[in-house]
């Protein structure tokens, strides 16, 4: 099967193509390289923005599946400039929908969800409180009359694979670097919960998707964890950290607990990677220096994007 992977480039989609190329399919890459210099992977690639329509059409008529992970992705870097994040993250998808009819692979948010205190599932009622949430779930009822299946992703965590740059915007990998970097960690409240999940578990889960039938949407999390216990856990692998909980100086809203019951009913999901295997993942990148500069803005997507007007152009989640 010809599969497009839209964002190929970013953090899960280097470990999407890693599987695809293992797979057996025909792996082409759509991507902007936002964040890169380059793409050396040995995969097929084409350099272009989703909103770069003539440039898209030829590459989908090609695909029999399309892996789409093009996003701006975040609550801070979608703020940055609202209308921009609406054209490349909802707008696109819009347009994917009026002009393929193959099979559809989408990566959402369980920040759809807003914040609530119950354990939530498809069902639940959807509160976005933010354009980046927003924006996915109006580009999930664009896909409901088609083929496709939608992903709620957890908040990731771990290394997607050697070549993608990784994100230091996402709480196990923050957590683990301040650790290594500072010796303290400083935690705000504390009892905000998180849905994580590994980058590896969202990106098997999008390749065994391929060749199913299923469709709709599924949250996918391996567990949901409070933030202060997260933050003790990763004291497990770094014996001398020093905790500090302090009260919320402000209103984080981010809230809630995902179930994944249905994905593992109807598609036997099953997470491979826990909370210890990410945070050791990023503590060797960390300890051996195989990134020569773990504080350069690349690795997090609203310093980056604030600092130069590169946030018109699209990347990979």
């Amino acid at each position: 099967m010809n599969v497009l992977v839209t964002g190929g480039a970013g953090y899960v989609g280097g470990a999407v193509t890693d599987l695809l190329m293992q797979s057996g399919h025909n792996v082409r890459v759509y991507d902007a390289l936002l964040y890169e210099e380059s793409y050396r992977k040995d995969v097929d690639f084409v350099y272009g923005d989703v909103r770069d329509t003539e440039r898209l059409l030829p590459q989908l008529k090609w695909a029999d599946a399309v892996i789409w992970l093009a996003a701006l992705v975040g609550d801070g870097a979608c703020a940055l400039n609202p209308e921009i994040s609406v054209s490349i993250n909802q707008e696109t998808v819009k347009w994917l929908t009026e002009h393929f009819d193959g099979r559809i692979i989408f990566m959402s948010t369980c920040s759809v969800y807003g914040a609530q205190d119950a354990v939530l599932d498809e069902y639940s009622p959807v509160s976005p409180l933010s354009v980046y949430a927003a924006t996915k779930l109006a580009s999930e009822q664009y896909l409901e009359d088609k083929n496709a299946i939608i992903f709620r992703l957890g908040t990731l965590f771990g290394v997607s694979d050697k070549f993608a740059r990784i994100r230091f915007d996402l709480v196990v990998n923050t957590l683990t670097v301040r650790a290594h970097q500072q010796g303290k960690i400083t935690v705000f409240g504390g009892d905000q919960f998180r849905p994580l999940l590994h980058v590896r578990d969202a990106a098997r889960m999008a390749v065994e998707s391929i060749d199913t039938k299923h469709r709709g949407i599924f949250n996918i999390a391996r567990q949901n964890v409070r933030i202060i216990d997260l933050a003790y856990q990763v004291r497990n692998h770094f014996p001398d950290l020093l905790i500090e909980q302090t009260p919320m100086m402000f209103q984080d809203a981010r809230n809630y607990r995902a179930s994944s019951e249905k994905a593992q009913k109807v598609l036997g999901f099953k997470s491979a990677h826990s909370i210890d295997d990410g945070i050791e993942e990023v503590k060797e990148l960390l300890e051996t220096h195989r990134l020569k500069d773990a504080n350069n803005p690349r690795y997090t997507n609203q310093t980056f994007l604030s600092m130069f007007n590169t946030h018109k152009m699209v990347v990979g989640v």
